[in-house]
């Protein structure tokens, strides 16, 4: 996920109150699972309960049609504590992401302690209703703890990093469909070599990328290990050089024998004359494929801050961006992913970053805020319903 300016994710989720226990969710309990999270063990549950929402008219059964995993970002005091929000979830999403439960900085309270509740809670749903798992994410340049600064340097980095991907890692290997081991990673803007973003990561281990998606790769075989980046989906020069350093990034890992199995494009995309996707997508989607690499769209939704301020327009507006661009990016057979992040409208981030100058709320994913089907989701359904089968 980009930077949000001022304002990041992390600033949209603090402040929240706890939520109510798990018991609270409807059709779920404390499990085992908890237990297990309390004693600090890592989630090992026999068996996973049937697939719900699978009938074709949700987002998630039509994935499923396709072979496509079709989700969505979370937020595990969500899932505690509104049960239509639930709900929705439950019937529409077949693969969860936390927006940052699974985030270094949440995760690591202090250089030696770890807080797992949040993201259990997620984990536990995601396993009650049948549904998969992505990590997002072990490496970012945000969201970091109030300590790194001072306690990280070139001596300690690794060590760090490393335990860090062990204990998480190990926590939930085995039950993950993938993780995004590095995230955002180029900035050209930055002036380092080969488009290298100057992050806290960078600076203080520089071969941080290798060692995180070796430790990956040890600690959880099983799961997909993915490069997730932003702004490489537009067809404008900066989203062009950008895909190119993002190419040379992954050419470079496969020469040193990095595992790396596939490419997360966020498609954090816009709506407007402005904003257009076709053609350099689609060469660079079919480079990464010619790499035998397998691709996500990782965080997708349509930002209308550009659009006019009647809700019929802006609503067709989107629908229509969302049904172009998933034209595009699901022709291609090695996209095995969709999610958007977030699925209703109430709760997206996009209205802590910027806003639109008419101070409207956005209309940018598939459901409104009283958690109703939009001209989006009819979108993204026929996009779905029409894409190659894998």
């Amino acid at each position: 996920m980009q930077s949000m300016g001022s304002f990041t994710r992390r600033h949209f989720l603090q402040g929240t109150a706890a939520a109510a226990a798990l018991s609270s969710l409807p059709g779920a309990s404390l499990s085992s699972f908890a237990q297990q999270a309390t004693a600090g063990q890592g989630f090992h549950a026999a068996s996973v309960a049937p697939a719900a929402g699978s009938s074709a008219d949700t987002l998630r059964g039509a994935g499923a049609s396709r072979g496509i995993l079709v989700g969505c970002a979370v937020r595990a005091e969500l899932l505690r504590s509104n049960a239509p929000y639930a709900e929705l979830v439950r019937r529409q999403a077949g693969l969860l992401v936390g927006e940052s439960e699974f985030k270094f900085g949440p995760l690591r309270p202090t250089p030696t302690s770890f807080f797992f509740d949040d993201a259990d809670t997620i984990a536990e749903f995601a396993h009650a209703n049948g549904m998969q798992l992505r990590g997002h994410n072990f490496v970012w340049h945000r969201q970091l703890p109030v300590w790194f600064d001072a306690y990280m340097n070139r001596r300690t980095a690794e060590d760090v990093l490393v335990r860090h991907i062990e204990v998480v890692g190990g926590r939930y290997a085995g039950r993950m469909h993938s993780w995004d081991v590095v995230n955002e990673a180029i900035q050209i803007s930055d002036g380092l070599p080969d488009g290298m973003r100057n992050s806290p990561w960078q600076k203080v281990l520089p071969g941080y990328i290798d060692i995180a998606f070796r430790t990956a790769r040890r600690v959880d075989p099983k799961a997909l290990l993915v490069y997730n980046d932003y702004a490489i989906e537009g067809e404008d020069e900066k989203s062009a050089a950008k895909r190119e350093a993002v190419l040379a990034l992954l050419r470079g890992m496969q020469a040193r024998g990095v595992p790396l199995d596939a490419v997360g494009i966020q498609s954090h995309i816009s709506a407007g004359p402005a904003h257009t996707y076709g053609p350099g997508l689609t060469k660079f989607m079919q480079d990464v494929q010619a790499l035998g690499l397998k691709m996500l769209l990782t965080e997708m939704d349509v930002n209308d801050r550009e659009l006019p301020p009647d809700v019929g327009a802006r609503d067709a507006a989107v629908a229509e961006v969302y049904r172009s661009y998933l034209n595009t990016t699901l022709a291609n057979p090695a996209v095995v992913a969709l999610l958007t992040w977030g699925i209703t409208d109430r709760f997206t981030w996009l209205n802590h970053e910027g806003n639109r100058k008419d101070t409207q709320p956005e209309r940018c994913l598939p459901f409104d805020t009283d958690l109703q089907p939009k001209a989006a989701f009819t979108a993204e359904l026929e996009a779905l319903q029409k894409a190659p089968v894998r």
